[in-house]
């Protein structure tokens, strides 16, 4: 029987939650994607250090026009990435590396 992938909202809630353990005090912000298409969809603010975050479903699920470019601009000035069930350990660890925690 193939593996059942969760929600992306369902795996997005996992993923803040194990985010917040880790790194707790962070104010999670959703952004919009009608203003800028392409922007991640998180925001994580942390202290004076923040993170944005496309979240998918799946490492197969489909990205939009410009988020491959948003993601290594972003990354550039903080920390960025596209955040997969398959990744999503490795960005917290990541994260939590970039913020000095």
């Amino acid at each position: 029987m193939p593996r059942k992938t969760k929600l992306e909202k369902d795996f997005e809630k996992d993923f803040m939650d194990e985010l917040n353990e880790r790194l707790p005090g962070g104010i999670m912000l959703k952004g919009n994607s009608a203003m800028r298409q392409g922007i991640p969809d998180r925001i994580f603010l942390h202290g004076p250090h923040w993170a944005s975050l496309e979240i998918k479903r799946d490492s197969t699920s489909r990205t939009q026009p410009n988020q491959p470019w948003y993601v290594e601009r972003l990354n550039d000035m903080s920390y960025a990435a596209i955040v997969t069930p398959d990744n999503y350990h490795e960005v917290i660890d990541e994260i939590q590396s970039a913020f000095g925690a």
